[in-house]
């Protein structure tokens, strides 16, 4: 592969959108910058204190990054003194931020996460919006169910420094009574006369309006959003059971399962049964030896064509050592960046990532799930969960005959890591130091792992 080709093929795309000025645009006010079909979009959060708000950002945040879209939260602090002037800085220095985020970071969207609750708050976003050549969507949180307001007080609000050492119930009054003041100033988004783009949340999820969605940003954060619910559950991951091709350490495959692998099968039965989930659903892949595992479990399960392993192409079924000998310039340039590298005739993280997100919004959607899948796939599903980056992705470690425990909470997600006794071999490679194409072959397989 020539250098021209390894640029075209394996390097990230630069931004599309490009501002016509400088930094210095949000400077000038009353003119306007032309808006492009790929321009960046601010997404603006809407509503009262304890209704969610930064729970939606940091959730919506952690998934456009994960399909690839550069986002960043850009978080005002609930602003608690009574001066506007001093609020109002606070708002504009916050905006300025996400200036600098477009355009010295190549963001392509910001989550601006504040209370916004007036009109006047929501047009100074607006007219910085239009002048810098923004596209803008607004996500409106409400919510008057009382216990749903009580239990994000009680989980998030209690925790902020303002509160320590404070006695709960007065911390609660406290916060009740800063809801009210902003109540006093709060006007809702008009389904009539405002011609903006959003979409309105109500008692988190249980019914949606939207409006005026302007492109396929904006669509996919629509489909998101309505997938997404609160409800306590737990997301179980497990890799299949020991393989007999991960005995001889062959990626890919089909093969099925080694003496180890159906004992590991029978413990994973054992241990699920134990745990008592209420409506467990299973889930696994077209491929054998994920199959195999889930009957161990005695229960019905549903197979997925998404969640087979990654395809390695022409070096499916063949070991590390076999990959670098025949194909020694692929086999550093896998290792030069591991996340988009596509196999020839095979597959990249990159494309695994888009494959796997109709089974990431199933899962938003579902309660109790256990997912029997594959190295690559737990990877990229682990990393939606734990807001891993690109980079870090291909990195994780998911070893056999494990089972993580996920438990979603306020802002993210509790994990626990359960291994089930029975031994396995190590399928995990880490990133070598030397990663260039003329490197010796002893150093390219310095980090592969033991087999047969």
């Amino acid at each position: 592969m020539s250098q021209r080709q390894t640029k075209l093929t394996q390097n990230p795309l630069e931004k599309i959108w490009i501002p016509s000025m400088s930094s210095k645009l949000y400077r000038r006010r009353g003119s306007t910058v032309p808006q492009f079909t790929n321009s960046p979009t601010m997404i603006v959060m809407v509503g009262l204190p304890a209704r969610g708000k930064t729970y939606i950002s940091k959730k919506l945040t952690r998934y456009l990054n994960w399909i690839g879209v550069p986002t960043k939260a850009h978080c005002v602090c609930l602003c608690l003194c009574s001066c506007v002037r001093v609020c109002r800085a606070c708002a504009i220095a916050a905006l300025k931020d996400v200036c600098a985020y477009f355009m010295q970071e190549q963001g392509q969207v910001a989550v601006f996460d504040a209370t916004n609750t007036t009109i006047e708050r929501r047009e100074v976003i607006l007219s910085f919006a239009k002048e810098n050549g923004y596209k803008v969507f607004f996500i409106e949180s409400l919510c008057d169910d009382p216990e749903i307001i009580a239990e994000n007080i009680k989980q998030v609000k209690l925790s902020s420094p303002d509160y320590a050492g404070c006695d709960k119930e007065d911390a609660v009054a406290d916060f009740l009574k800063r809801i009210e003041c902003y109540k006093v100033t709060y006007i809702s988004l008009n389904d009539e006369k405002d011609s903006l783009s959003y979409i309105k949340i109500f008692n988190v999820g249980s019914r949606y309006l939207v409006n005026r969605v302007q492109d396929h940003i904006q669509s996919r954060i629509v489909y998101y959003l309505m997938n997404i619910h609160v409800a306590p559950r737990f997301i179980y991951l497990t890799r299949h059971g020991e393989s007999e091709l991960n005995l001889v350490g062959r990626i890919g495959g089909d093969s099925g399962l080694s003496p180890r692998g159906n004992k590991f099968a029978s413990a994973l039965g054992g241990y699920i049964r134990s745990q008592c989930i209420r409506d467990l659903k299973v889930w696994t892949s077209h491929m054998k030896r994920t199959i195999q595992t889930a009957e161990g479990l005695g229960v019905p399960y549903e197979q997925w064509k998404a969640l087979n392993e990654i395809d390695a192409g022409v070096c499916e079924e063949m070991t590390y050592e076999e990959i670098q000998d025949h194909y020694p310039e692929e086999f550093a340039l896998r290792d030069q960046n591991k996340y988009r590298y596509r196999y020839p005739k095979g597959e990249s993280y990159e494309d695994l990532v888009q494959r796997l997100e109709p089974v990431i919004m199933e899962l938003e959607r579902q309660e109790n799930v256990l997912v029997v899948c594959h190295q690559a796939v737990m990877r990229c599903l682990l990393a939606y969960f734990l807001d891993k980056s690109a980079a870090e992705l291909p990195y994780l470690k998911c070893p056999l005959h494990t089972v993580l425990k996920l438990t979603p909470v306020a802002y993210g997600c509790k994990v626990e890591s359960i291994f089930l006794n029975i031994e396995a071999v190590n399928t995990h490679r880490d990133k070598p130091v030397n990663v260039d194409v003329d490197r010796e072959p002893e150093e390219a397989l310095l980090t592969v792992p033991d087999h047969i």
